[in-house]
């Protein structure tokens, strides 16, 4: 009677235990250092902000030649421009979508919606694939003759 009983809480500590540390924690993006003063930072990330939001969805590289072309002044490198990417992400102004295409990933960089209503306007619609119809074979009924 009683081995039964400690067989299962046996078998659900386990699995407990297992669930609990295959699981990779969150990073805390809030504690991320723009390695500026805060008003700086700001002046940065609203720059870059209204860049990402007018050009629409940015992929890091193509966010660093957008930054280049405007001149946004405060940051040093790109290495720089991706921590404050990052902190942007922490303070949730910005969203990382990844889009799979084929063996390739893409991730770009995207504002978040002012309107809880207005989600589908901000988000990216994959162009559907159009793809040749196999012609279609009907099959015959067979019957029986009768003699």
């Amino acid at each position: 009677m009683w081995s039964g009983g400690l067989r299962e809480i046996g078998g659900a500590l386990k699995t407990h235990l297992v669930r609990h540390f295959s699981r990779k924690c969150a990073p805390n993006l809030r504690k991320i250092n723009p390695r500026v003063a805060p008003q700086e930072a700001t002046s940065i990330a609203e720059s870059i902000y209204q860049l990402i939001k007018q050009h629409g969805p940015l992929t890091v590289p193509n966010t660093w030649n957008q930054v280049q072309e405007s001149g946004i002044s405060g940051l040093s490198s790109k290495t720089h421009m991706k921590l404050m990417l990052k902190w942007m992400r922490g303070r949730k102004m910005l969203k990382l979508l990844c889009h799979q295409i084929g063996n390739n990933k893409k991730f770009m960089h995207i504002t978040l919606p002012e309107d809880p209503d207005n989600i589908q306007s901000n988000t990216i619609t994959e162009p559907k694939i159009q793809r040749k119809k196999k012609p279609s074979v009907k099959k015959q009924k067979v019957t029986k003759k009768s003699r």
